[in-house]
């Protein structure tokens, strides 16, 4: 049986690759290139290069020693449009929401489980591999056993019948365990970081990379509780509900917490008080619903943003969105970010957050 494996030039598909060749497939590696690396570094004045070789070059490198230590083919393919159309838009078009998307997210759904698949088909897969932190069970997706790296989150848009030819290597293994193995066979990956920042685009000045493409619209930032102006933002995208750090208000930096944007009249709106009163809330419309679980489950848990805590969540189902409820209350739920339900290991599904509710009042700040 034939393996094509998305090999990015991390510790993670190296190991993918590794285990499945071990395992009697025959594996191929396919490299995507998704961003074109070499945009607005010189604009930004602040390049990605490290030693003269840009971050996509050098995963793409490493991912040519690992194919050649482990003996296997390795294949590039360019989605440089498709990454453009499909994600970034979707990226810039939701930040001038207002709203905090995941591109990520996005990412899964339209590039590596899409247009990679189509791609691997057209080598002759029988089965598509990625080094994603999950697992499937007699077609169930499930979570990966570390919980620390467990990757369904970012799953949760890829539609269903996609899974059928995927495989999660290393679902099963604990971070260690991956990096004991690819330095058992002295891999070059073995130590290396796990990537970081937006997905493709890599670790960059996150201001100074989007003024390229969103202009600075400098405005004022109001006490909520006075609604008198007491500083100014360098733009409502830059911010998240709930952040702290960065709101540049003198003696009062580490009081104040973002709390809501107003895009009409482009203000960002702080508080000082308790937390409770602005950033927990008690219910939210979810929209853009993608299901693995063939049973609608009443009663479940939802992560509203990678690394959070299961909550408990009530259900209640609409043509075209989901009402879920949690009136034990949840901090800096916010529109944009996905909500992802779990049965217990099982990923049942998940949506994009459309609005927040406190108490069935949606909260005219978000």
């Amino acid at each position: 049986m034939k393996v094509v494996v998305g090999m990015s030039g991390g510790v993670d598909s190296s190991v993918a690759a590794i285990l499945l060749k071990n395992q009697g497939y025959e594996v191929i590696g396919l490299f995507m290139r998704n961003w074109d690396a070499g945009v607005n570094n010189d604009i930004l004045g602040n390049p990605t290069l490290n030693d003269n070789i840009c971050p996509q070059e050098q995963d793409y490198n490493d991912a040519v020693e690992v194919c050649k230590k482990l003996d296997i083919p390795l294949k590039r393919v360019d989605f440089v449009k498709e990454y453009w159309d499909y994600v970034f838009t979707y990226f810039l078009d939701e930040l001038k929401l207002g709203r905090t998307p995941n591109p990520d997210i996005m990412c899964n759904k339209y590039i590596k489980f899409d247009m990679f698949l189509n791609e691997a088909e057209k080598l002759g897969a029988d089965y598509v591999a990625t080094g994603h932190y999950a697992r499937l069970k007699d077609g169930i997706l499930m979570r990966g056993v570390d919980d620390n790296k467990d990757q369904t989150y970012f799953l949760s848009q890829v539609p269903k019948e996609k899974l059928k030819k995927i495989l999660f290597p290393v679902g099963d293994l604990k971070k260690e365990e991956v990096r004991k193995i690819a330095l058992k066979y002295n891999l070059i990956t073995a130590k290396k970081k796990d990537s970081t920042g937006i997905c493709f685009i890599g670790e960059r000045n996150f201001k100074q990379f989007l003024a390229n493409y969103l202009p600075n619209q400098k405005g004022d930032i109001v006490d909520i509780e006075t609604n008198k102006k007491i500083g100014e933002h360098i733009g409502l995208m830059y911010y998240t509900i709930g952040q702290r750090r960065g709101l540049n208000l003198g003696g009062n930096e580490n009081r104040g917490f973002v709390v809501g944007k107003n895009l009409k009249d482009n203000i960002l709106y702080v508080s000082f008080g308790d937390e409770s009163d602005y950033l927990i809330s008690t219910s939210c419309i979810v929209n853009e619903i993608n299901w693995f679980s063939d049973k609608k489950i009443n009663k479940c848990t939802a992560k509203f943003r990678y690394r959070q805590k299961d909550n408990d969540v009530k259900l209640i189902y609409h043509d075209d969105y989901i009402e879920v409820l949690y009136p034990q209350g949840v901090k800096a739920v916010t529109p944009g970010q996905a909500c992802v339900f779990y049965n217990k290991d099982e990923c049942l599904g998940g949506g994009i957050i459309k609005e927040v509710r406190k108490n069935n009042e949606k909260l005219w700040y978000l």
